[in-house]
């Protein structure tokens, strides 16, 4: 999924949810549909079953949304006394 998709279909306003990050247009947060994407829930049944607003596209933007936020960290490894 491109660049501008992932930016068209996820929002972060600091008026929604504290400023996480939602699809666009609802109030549906990247981690919450993730955490449903984690347990093996199929996407068909994610928007079944849970968020029948949400397209197949909205559920993998968040995938690739948390893909871009992790290639974006900084990982920092500080030894730890023993």
């Amino acid at each position: 999924m491109s660049e501008v998709k992932v930016k068209e279909r996820i929002q972060v306003n600091p008026n929604i949810h504290f400023g996480k990050p939602c699809v666009a247009g609802t109030r549906i947060t990247v981690q919450n549909v993730l955490e449903l994407v984690k347990e093996g829930i199929a996407f068909e049944k994610i928007i079944t079953d849970y968020y029948p607003d949400l397209e197949n596209e909205d559920i993998r933007a968040c995938v690739e949304y948390a893909m871009q936020v992790m290639a974006a960290e900084d990982i920092h490894i500080a030894a730890v006394p023993a």
